[in-house]
């Protein structure tokens, strides 16, 4: 799509979104106009939870095989759809390369045939029997609809993991994108046409339409990604109306470089977990621990391989692309002056890049001789900028880490296997990742600790999110049991203690 393509709405077929576009889309390196959106009413909402409430009815009663094969003909979809329009959205909607934002829906399939299988071998549990001749067991059983309450920075991918559970579980689903990448969204969201008519629905709008997702008595269960501010309110919204709730919350995640760390590799993965996606990623390391005896020779070969990266437009040949809007920016701006103001050292960046003067960029930057005093230690960033603290010792590096009120994730650059195992156990984090940052697996929990979130996504625990358990106790054969009422006289009490046991 061109710089000068009229904009246009995107009307999903099948998925009832308002009819009234008022919203305008803006690209965040050109300042371009991409688009309109619209933010759905509370009529056109409560008639979307109603149909989605309608379709799941039926969803919940297939069988788990063929709940399964329709998510196998979801992915196959999905694998055949030229997603380069979806990527081109996403690309000027946020700023994302555009190899990262095809790479993000090249990687959605797979979820979808990963819970497909896992919902029909996870099916519930036999328990040995506490009587003879019952049957005991637990069963699992799908809440009704779940909200998702989509970021920015992943729309498409993180989405897919929670609707993708939620959906192998037997619920219907209802997803509010980011305000910022809402057309991607929809664009994306018509693959799922290959499901029963109205059992997945996207809802545009700002914070109001998310509000009134939790808040609304015909959703079930929620799934939100975003500030910590905003999910303390969504949790305790949730929790008022005792809703399940999976929460992921950011962070300002540590990095360790140990005095076994191997310098290149550990520089140019420190370069990948900073500045991946402009540092708007909620596992950006963006508080980096380096032991003295090499902290200046690392520093070195991290600048050496932050100046490699290109700036530019999404869809040109870039690694950094602008940050999401001017109130990101401001932000990382503020940030980094007052760290300056402590006493910071800019290695490299601190600034608009030049010839730059149009869009949200800013340069990466790394500041060093950096403090926890400092602002930067203490809030979420979500910008190109990490902030380094040099260390006497691997010991001090870690309970530097830990102290902190996030606790999404954390890495280390080792090449002691003590220190890698030590790092694994000690670091307060949902994730820990040694030699390799930021990686996921479908099969392993992702989430925070502390004030970073509450549940998981993905694995298992991903999937136990979104369906209920159900205890049966069923005896085939029905006989009257010795402890039901009324009770045998000589059962009670008669003054010299009880008689039956």
């Amino acid at each position: 799509m061109s710089d000068t393509a009229t904009p246009q709405y995107y009307l999903v077929p099948n998925y009832h979104i308002s009819e009234n576009p008022s919203q305008l889309v803006i690209d965040p390196a050109t300042l371009n106009e991409v688009g309109v959106r619209a933010d759905v009413s509370a009529d056109e909402l409560d008639r979307v939870l109603t149909r989605v409430n309608a379709a799941q009815t039926g969803w919940k009663r297939l069988d788990a095989k063929t709940r399964a094969q329709y998510l196998h003909q979801l992915a196959n979809r999905i694998e055949a759809t030229d997603m380069s329009r979806c990527a081109m959205l996403m690309s000027r909607e946020m700023g994302k390369p555009y190899p990262e934002a095809i790479g993000e829906v090249a990687n959605c399939a797979p979820i979808f045939r990963y819970y497909a299988e896992m919902a029909r071998d996870e099916a519930g549990k036999v328990a040995g029997t506490t009587q003879a001749g019952s049957l005991q067991y637990a069963r699992y059983e799908p809440y009704g609809v779940s909200a998702h309450i989509m970021p920015f920075n992943f729309p498409i991918l993180l989405m897919c993991w929670t609707v993708a559970a939620s959906l192998s579980a037997g619920n219907g689903c209802v997803v509010k994108p980011a305000e910022a990448t809402t057309l991607s969204t929809l664009e994306f969201m018509k693959v799922f046409n290959e499901l029963p008519e109205g059992l997945v629905a996207c809802v545009p709008g700002g914070a109001e339409v998310g509000k009134a997702l939790v808040e609304s008595e015909q959703t079930h269960a929620i799934a939100f990604t975003g500030s910590v501010t905003a999910a303390q309110a969504v949790a305790a919204a949730a929790a008022e109306r005792m809703k399940p709730a999976v929460i992921e919350a950011g962070g300002s995640d540590p990095m360790i470089i140990t005095a076994n760390a191997p310098l290149e590799v550990a520089a140019a993965g420190a370069v990948t977990g900073a500045f991946h996606m402009s540092g708007q990623v909620c596992t950006s390391t963006e508080r980096l621990y380096v032991v003295d005896s090499i902290h200046d020779a690392f520093i070195d070969a991290f600048v050496a391989e932050t100046s490699r990266l290109r700036i530019g437009n999404g869809l040109e040949k870039s690694e950094i692309g602008p940050l999401v809007n001017q109130a990101a920016r401001d932000k990382v701006r503020r940030l980094v002056d007052d760290a300056v103001a402590k006493g910071a050292k800019v290695a490299c960046g601190g600034r608009i890049p030049p010839g730059f003067d149009t869009g949200w960029f800013y340069e990466p930057t790394v500041l060093t001789e950096c403090t926890p005093e400092m602002d930067i230690f203490n809030e979420e960033l979500f910008g190109p900028v990490v902030a380094v603290m040099r260390v006497p010792d691997f010991d001090t590096a870690l309970k530097a880490a830990n102290n902190s009120r996030f606790g999404l994730g954390a890495s280390v650059f080792t090449t002691d296997l003590a220190e890698a195992h030590e790092a694994s156990e000690r670091l307060e984090a949902g994730m820990v990742w040694i030699n390799n940052p930021l990686i996921d697996n479908d099969a392993l929990p992702f989430g925070g600790w502390k004030a970073s979130g509450l549940g998981r996504e993905l694995g298992r625990q991903g999937l136990d999110a979104f369906r209920r358990t159900k205890m049966v106790i069923l005896d085939h054969q029905p006989v009257r049991q010795e402890w039901w009422y009324p009770y045998p006289d000589d059962w009670f009490f008669d003054g010299g203690g009880r008689k039956h046991v």
